[in-house]
């Protein structure tokens, strides 16, 4: 008998990545998919456990999908994903709503143990390889798609759990990625989005050797529009590689590198493996090679000084990122920066998120007045029906979490690039019209 199985997706990107292999292994196996929870038989919480904030979210998710078990047609609500594979032994016993728990190598166990007779609550193997599912199901719009190049990571900075969830860096073989590629674009994919816990490490543990670039060259030869890197630590982005970018037509030209701070001393307390001179000079080449940077910074570390906050706003101004993520320092137990002090006040870290999203922002305004009167090609994605405008991003812009363009035309198709005149701007994002 079929039945219809709702997920719900936590997280990052590459949690859903995760959710898409796992739907996957239910389709294969006769379950039907469904998005609404409600007349689910079966409900998966897929779950992120990165930071506090991450658990809380998930933990209210698991209790709000119990509450269906009890109202709805639910009989089995699953738990899958990072949260179980670091707390499976808390969870069995404080969640005894849910009725079974898998690890983030465990998905291609799921039907097995759905359909068991006996009582299995939790499957959370340590150090095992990922299975990947054979043509997942993609989540995302039809024309772009992310594609997993390694999972783990071995960098271990002193304010991070993934290590300890995910385990140690694993590269998937060159054929394996380039066959998922494949796959992805005979389904109408035209952007491919590079992702890994650390994208610029892959084919180390594997091959020897730094092999990012060679795995570009090949996936070039297929027939995608954009390839997009995400999560390319510092010290690993190298002269070769931005040169790969800068001349490869197939490659989007954006660069995605969590740099976290600028100030040395608090790079060395994060365990970073670069410096501030490093950084700077990444800016400026990346400036200079007309390749948009996108990248995160961290406040509130733990022992930051005014002076060391200063530093980082004047990184930040002078540098003129393209994107840039701001996030507040989150104490996790476990990790080396939670025993750090002294730690600085909540009240101070929202103070410096405020000030360096001002910084950014006056950045951006700066940009977007300077872009206007230009003609830039605009990969068109949706509508936003209160504009009564489509929505589309450059290549400068990932989906989901960067900057967008709001243009007018008579008529456009989903997953097209088209060329727009910008006219104005609002804050990060840019308006135009199509020519």
């Amino acid at each position: 008998m079929i039945k219809d199985v709702a997920v719900v997706s936590l997280g990052c990107d590459k949690n859903r990545i995760d959710t898409e292999h796992m739907l996957s292994y239910l389709n294969k196996r006769g379950y039907n998919i469904i998005n609404d929870c409600d007349s689910a038989e079966i409900i998966i919480v897929n779950t992120c456990a990165f930071i506090r904030s991450a658990r809380e979210e998930a933990v209210d998710t698991i209790l709000e999908m119990a509450e269906k078990k009890k109202s709805c047609k639910c009989k089995k609500l699953l738990v899958t994903g990072c949260l179980p594979q670091k707390y499976s032994a808390e969870l069995f016993d404080e969640l005894p709503e849910v009725d079974a728990f898998f690890g983030v190598n465990d998905y291609d166990k799921l039907v097995d143990v759905i359909e068991a007779d006996d009582d299995v609550r939790c499957v959370c193997t340590a150090g095992r390889d990922r299975v990947f599912a054979q043509n997942r199901i993609v989540t995302t719009p039809r024309h772009y798609a992310y594609l997993s190049v390694a999972d783990g990571c071995d960098n271990f900075c002193t304010f991070c759990t993934i290590p300890s969830i995910r385990g140690k860096y694993r590269s998937r073989s060159m054929e394996d990625i380039i066959d998922e590629a494949k796959h992805l674009i005979e389904n109408g994919v035209c952007e491919i989005i590079l992702v890994a816990q650390d994208v610029t490490r892959y084919g180390i543990d594997l091959y020897g050797r730094y092999a990012l670039v060679e795995l570009l060259r090949k996936l070039s030869e297929l027939d995608v529009m954009w390839l997009r890197l995400m999560y390319c630590y510092p010290e690993l982005v190298t002269d070769e590689l931005l040169n790969e970018i800068a001349t490869n037509v197939k490659i989007a030209k954006y660069i995605d590198v969590p740099m976290q701070h600028y100030d040395d001393g608090i790079l060395k307390l994060m365990n970073r493996r670069s410096d501030s001179a490093q950084l700077r000079c990444i800016a400026e080449k990346t400036k200079k090679l007309g390749i948009a940077l996108r990248t995160t910074f961290m406040v509130g570390f733990p022992t930051e000084t005014e002076e060391q906050f200063r530093r980082l706003c004047d990184f930040a101004r002078s540098a003129d990122i393209d994107n840039i993520g701001i996030f507040a320092y989150s104490t996790e137990d476990d990790t080396p920066s939670a025993k750090l002090k002294p730690r600085v006040p909540l009240k101070v870290k929202r103070q410096r998120v405020r000030t360096l999203g001002e910084i950014h922002l006056n950045n951006a305004r700066r940009r977007g007045e300077k872009a206007v009167g230009n003609i830039v090609d605009v990969l068109y994605e949706d509508i936003d029906y209160e504009r009564n405008m489509f929505v589309g991003r450059t290549q400068g812009n990932a989906p989901e979490i960067d900057s967008v363009v709001f243009f007018s035309a008579d008529f456009v198709d989903v997953g097209n690039v088209y060329k727009v005149r910008i006219t104005d701007f609002e804050d990060y994002d840019l308006i135009g019209e199509k020519v």
